[in-house]
């Protein structure tokens, strides 16, 4: 059994909280009968309808993106800019699993699959999300031990699980470090330096877990096979 509006978001015909606005309004039948309330459970016995279409299941998809610079991590964008679901020709509705700036290049997973793509993106799950970092100035070993530590980002404390620094270049004044963390919270990775005194001039997202961009040119996709996504599922269960 699974909440209404989940199971209507999974199908692809909107997302979960457009759902939840269609069975406040009263836009949703389950076995004919009008549904309003969120907490409504349903399983693949139950019929249901909104506004009087019949509800499909819709096959799950999965895939890896390398995602270019000026790209927006979104599905539809108001500024009519090119978004990460234009670079992937699929008739399902994809979305894409947290968010990568504008700029910010590398790694990226779409899917239809809400339980997926909170899987991914939930701290308590550790999966890793590995990003490598061209800063302006040359990191020290007391930043890299205050970002490990944690530093306050938003009014929230966040920890990186690891980090490294890469390689120091005293003659551009420049640092390229390596690191991990395990949310995903708007624009983290910049924030976490500038909160140690430092500015991110570029950033890559290098790896998810172990999925990496190897194979793909920037702006080229593919599809997740099933043995990666149940390794995925078996990493989020170990914690």
């Amino acid at each position: 059994m699974e909440r209404l509006q989940k199971v209507i978001a999974n199908s692809g015909i909107c997302s979960r909280r457009k759902a939840e606005k269609l069975i406040l309004d009263g836009k949703v039948t389950v076995d004919g009968q009008v549904v309003t309330e969120l907490g409504t459970k349903v399983s693949e016995k139950n019929t249901v309808e909104v506004n009087g279409v019949k509800l499909v299941a819709s096959e799950k998809e999965y895939y890896l993106l390398n995602k270019p610079r000026g790209i927006v991590t979104t599905t539809i964008d108001d500024k009519n800019r090119k978004t990460v679901v234009d670079l992937i020709p699929t008739q399902k509705r994809i979305y894409p699993i947290g968010r990568l700036d504008y700029d910010t290049t590398g790694v990226l997973l779409l899917t239809n699959d809400g339980e997926f793509a909170n899987m991914i993106m939930h701290p308590k799950n550790e999966i890793d999300k590995v990003y490598l970092a061209k800063i302006e100035g040359l990191v020290t070993s007391d930043a890299i031990h205050a970002l490990e530590n944690g530093v306050i980002v938003d009014n929230l404390k966040m920890a990186a699980s690891k980090v490294k620094i890469k390689k120091v270049d005293s003659k551009t004044n420049s640092s390229f470090v390596e690191i991990t963390i395990h949310e995903g919270k708007n624009h983290q990775v910049k924030k976490m330096f500038e909160a140690v005194g430092y500015r991110v001039d570029k950033l890559k997202r290098e790896k998810i877990a172990f999925l990496t961009t190897d194979g793909l040119n920037s702006g080229e996709y593919r599809k997740l096979s099933h043995k990666e996504v149940s390794k995925l599922y078996v990493l989020a269960n170990k914690k």
